[in-house]
C-alpha cells in the first residue's frame, strides 16, 4: 500500500481514469456488435446506419488511447468490407 500522498492520489485518479476507460472499451465494442448484428440479419439499410454510428465511435477509441490507431482502422475496414458484402 501507497504511504507516499501523491501515490495515494495516484492510485485514485488510476482507478478513476480505468473506469472510464472500460466504458469506453464497452460502448465501442457495442457499436460494433450492432454492425455485426445487422450485417448477420442481412439487413443492409439497419447494417449501413450502424457502421455511420460505429465508425466514429471506433475512431474516437484510438483517439482516446482505448486501442490503437491501426487497430481501429483494421476494424473500420473490415466491418465496411462485411457491410458492403452485403449489396452484392
Amino acid at each position: 500500500m501507497a504511504n507516499i500522498a501523491s501515490a495515494k492520489k495516484r492510485i485514485r485518479r488510476t482507478e478513476r481514469q480505468t473506469e472510464v476507460n472500460r466504458q469506453r472499451r464497452s460502448r465501442v465494442r457495442s457499436f460494433v456488435k450492432r454492425v455485426d448484428a445487422a450485417v448477420e440479419a442481412g439487413d443492409k439499410e439497419a447494417a449501413v446506419n450502424a457502421l455511420r454510428a460505429a465508425q466514429p465511435e471506433i475512431m474516437r477509441g484510438a483517439a482516446k488511447g482505448i486501442i490503437h490507431k491501426n487497430t481501429a482502422s483494421r476494424k473500420v475496414s473490415r466491418l465496411t468490407r462485411r457491410v458492403k458484402a452485403l449489396n452484392a
